[in-house]
């Protein structure tokens, strides 16, 4: 069934309706998007990857490292005395704090020796999830859960200030990187927010890690410490210990992450936009595209996702895909309404929007078979006088005639009912379920409404004949034929009675 409600008139020198619809529909898929998709990891990961932070010179890691364990066996199976002597070595250098991260929670004989150094404000000691946090009642150093956010495919981008705690439901125990910021003088709030891990590339001008057994031995540098923040963990290879990967897929130690995490803390924070302003700038961008049209959309798209790199510059998190996916999605109902359109103009009469007489043919054709019990009936109206307007006024004039015409015949529509241009000053008005006695009536009235019409000082008359559908109308050409006797005797007889 084809009908042109006069809700996608074209008139020229005004805005498509149909794009006044696309604007607001764009705008409430665009926020949709922005609410369902707020954060863009994988395109964070490129930005981490691509655009690394310089090495911290403030975070230095001293590893325990296959040196280390050649010379003094099985972690397991030092005296503890060792960390003894490496962090006091550390505190002479002038640390500003001191991160152990090696598990300690199995007793030894010699813990209580240790107290004095394990009770140290700008020690930090490390435990496992699910640990007490208090590792014995005499050693007073703050600890915190050496812990990292693990993804699904095993690469580490994100850790938090702080975790549950198991001992305490409801409580957040904090993490052992924001122990060491915190020890270091850095406020960092308790919050389980995750946050980025900054890469770091290799830089052969940083020093390396340094092995703990020269740390033991005192065999440093002082001034290579001094005031810096330290982190003792395990490096060695093949032995088991914590190794994770990071965005470049690199393996690293667990101890090198926990290095760029404290590094991370002592970094101005990523910002992570409010929701509302990923939203409104979701809908910003798909608006933007609907009114740009065109390969503009796809321009939008790809400066929302290049802005993402200098926002990252500036430590903001903006989703660029997720705004570059909403000027696409602007960019596809642009598309849709011009396919919409070009769908429709084969059929469709520009200047008033009503089928054109293709689209005629084709709505008789779709109902010509239900007319047994859904009769049809059909006014065809005709101008005299329509050209002499165009000849004397211009064309502008003959097309406002016509809009008004349209906008009469346009009153007297029925549910149901289909308006077609049928030629240059005709119209059709195709009638759905209409009898013989209801067709009178409704061309009576159509024809009054029309018999007003006039332009400045040239006269005007229009005629309006009709038919339907019985039994001595076998095809829509005896329908058509019929209501054009009817017309043309119509218009015959108000000839007559003017002379």
């Amino acid at each position: 069934m084809l009908g042109f409600p006069d809700s996608l008139t074209v008139r020229p020198g005004t805005a498509r309706p149909v794009r006044r619809l696309a604007v607001p529909l764009a705008a409430l898929l665009a926020a949709a998007l922005a609410w369902a998709v707020p954060e863009n990891g994988l395109l964070w990961d490129a930005l981490n990857r691509a655009l690394p932070s310089p090495p911290d010179g403030r975070v230095l890691v001293v590893g325990i490292d296959d040196a280390t364990l050649r010379d003094y066996g099985r972690i397991g199976s030092w005296p503890r005395e060792l960390y003894g002597q490496a962090l006091n070595t550390l505190d002479q250098a002038g640390v500003a704090a001191i991160g152990v991260d090696v598990l300690l929670a199995d007793p030894a004989r010699n813990d209580a020796a240790l107290a004095a150094v394990f009770s140290r404000p700008n020690v930090v000691l490390a435990t496992a999830p699910g640990e007490p946090t208090a590792l014995r009642p005499d050693w007073r150093s703050p600890t915190g859960i050496s812990a990292l956010n693990l993804s699904d495919d095993g690469i580490v981008r994100s850790f938090q200030a702080a975790y549950p705690d198991p001992a305490l439901p409801g409580n957040l125990a904090p993490s052992f990187a924001r122990q060491l910021a915190v020890a270091a003088g850095r406020t960092v709030p308790l919050d389980e927010q995750p946050r980025i891990l900054r890469y770091s590339a290799p830089d052969p001008q940083r020093l390396p890690v340094i092995p703990f057994r020269d740390v033991v031995n005192g065999s440093i540098r002082y001034g290579d410490f001094q005031n810096r923040v330290v982190l003792v963990g395990l490096t060695a290879s093949g032995v088991g210990g914590p190794t994770v990967r990071d965005v470049s897929g690199q393996t690293v130690p667990g101890v090198e992450l926990q290095a760029r995490a404290v590094s991370s803390l002592l970094s101005a924070p990523f910002i992570s936009l409010p929701l509302w302003t990923v939203m409104l700038a979701g809908v910003l961008a798909a608006i933007a595209a609907v009114l740009a049209g065109g390969v503009w959309g796809f321009a939008i798209a790809l400066l929302a996702l290049a802005l993402a790199v200098p926002y990252w510059l500036l430590n903001s998190l903006l989703p660029g895909v997720t705004l570059s996916l909403c000027a696409v999605l602007g960019t596809g109902l642009v598309m849709l309404e011009r396919w919409w359109i070009l769908r429709r103009s084969g059929v469709r009469d520009p200047l008033t929007g009503f089928g054109n007489r293709l689209a005629f043919t084709r709505a008789v054709e779709s109902r010509w078979q239900g007319r047994q019990s859904r009769p049809l009936g059909l006014l065809l109206v005709d101008l005299s006088g329509f050209r002499k307007v165009n000849s004397v006024y211009g064309y502008a004039a003959g097309d406002e005639l016509l809009r008004e015409l349209a906008g009469r015949i346009m009153q007297h529509k029925r549910r149901g009912d289909l308006i077609f241009r049928w030629g240059p000053d005709e119209f059709a008005v195709l009638l759905d379920n209409t009898a013989s006695a209801e067709l009178a009536d409704l061309t009576r009235r159509v024809q009054l409404s029309l018999d007003t019409v006039a332009y400045r000082d040239l006269s005007l008359q229009a005629s309006v004949g009709g038919a339907s559908t019985g039994p001595d109308i076998n095809t829509p050409s005896d329908l058509i034929e019929a209501a054009s006797r009817s017309r043309y005797r119509i218009k015959y007889q108000r000839q007559q009675w003017r002379v």
